[in-house]
């Protein structure tokens, strides 16, 4: 007699216990089955760009690396050759080097200056005076112009005879040199140019938009510990922006690597002595000049391969001064 009631119990229990798993197995299955349908809609909504990248740029990026492997004049069927571009590029004598530097200089100081210039501009755009929407608007007009007409006006500000450049400093008793043609004047007069590119008027309005959400808190209490303009400027103002301006650094790196083709060469054509020939210049000049176009896309491949580790080591070492809101 006292068995069945244990057996009862014992029965009702495992009932309970059994219906607890199965809600606990609904619920956790309807959680996964709303995270599964939440990722097959966001990528749903991402599978155009995945597309178009794949097709646009994954097959072309492979393409390139193919053809980096052959020798090929456009004329005849590529020539297979395995890895002697490569080892011609970066052979003792060759010239890649020079261009190496000469692009490692120019992206550098081309980052440096103009995301500086963009952010001192924007500074200029957050001071509360009369015109600055006039200001905005006269800087951006070049800002938005393409690079190949920029590059023509500033060979005739530049140029040693008729240049405006070379006429104000004779104003005042200086025979200005020959700057588009004396190697020690070429480059810090292309890098001056990046201050008018596209990308620095871009920069401008990204960080004068920036600047506006900074807490006016902060610089109230500030003020009320005495600090200096240069001290909020670098405590409050640079923290506060500081994802900004690495996406800023980020753009400008990228397009002065990539896009400085449209400005050099209209401007120097590389010159003189190669001492502004950049990566994207010399791939342009195997592949239609000598029409190596294995060579070429051997320089392209290194091209792609440098920029994607001067943003990999930006995205690391962002990490120390990058400060994100929580």
């Amino acid at each position: 007699m006292s068995s069945k009631p244990n057996n009862n119990i014992l029965s009702s229990q495992k009932n309970f216990v059994e219906n607890i798993k199965k809600k606990i197995s609904a619920t956790w299955a309807l959680k996964l089955s709303r995270s599964a349908r939440d990722n097959i809609t966001a990528y749903a909504f991402l599978s155009p760009w995945i597309i178009g990248f794949l097709l646009f740029s994954g097959v072309p990026i492979l393409a390139c690396f193919g053809l980096s492997l052959t020798k090929w004049d456009l004329v005849g069927s590529p020539e297979f050759i395995k890895f002697q571009n490569y080892i011609e590029m970066f052979s003792a004598d060759s010239t890649f080097w020079n261009t190496l530097k000469v692009t490692v200089i120019f992206t550098f100081f081309g980052v440096l200056i103009s995301v500086s210039w963009a952010l001192f501009l924007a500074s200029l755009l957050n001071m509360k005076a009369k015109g600055m929407r006039i200001f905005q608007f006269l800087y951006f007009i070049p800002a938005v112009m393409p690079s190949v007409v920029m590059a023509f006006i500033f060979q005739l500000m530049f140029n040693k005879e008729i240049g405006i450049i070379n006429y104000m400093l004779s104003l005042i008793g200086i025979n200005g040199p020959n700057w588009l043609m004396d190697k020690n004047w070429v480059m810090p007069v292309v890098v001056f140019t990046c201050i008018y590119t596209f990308s620095t008027g871009q920069m401008m309005l990204t960080f004068s938009a920036a600047l506006k959400e900074v807490p006016l808190s902060l610089y109230e209490a500030a003020n009320l510990d005495g600090a200096s303009t240069m001290k909020k400027f670098w405590n409050i103002t640079l923290p506060s922006i500081s994802p900004i301006v690495f996406f800023n650094m980020i753009v400008s790196t990228v397009n002065l690597l990539n896009g400085s083709f449209s400005l050099i060469y209209p401007l120097t054509a590389g010159g003189p002595n190669d001492a502004t020939n950049i990566i994207g210049l010399d791939i342009y000049r195997n592949a239609f000049g000598t029409y190596r176009m294995g060579y070429s896309a051997a320089l392209s491949t290194v091209l792609f391969v440098i920029v994607a580790i001067i943003s990999l080591a930006q995205f690391k070492a962002s990490k120390k001064w990058v400060h994100y809101e929580e």
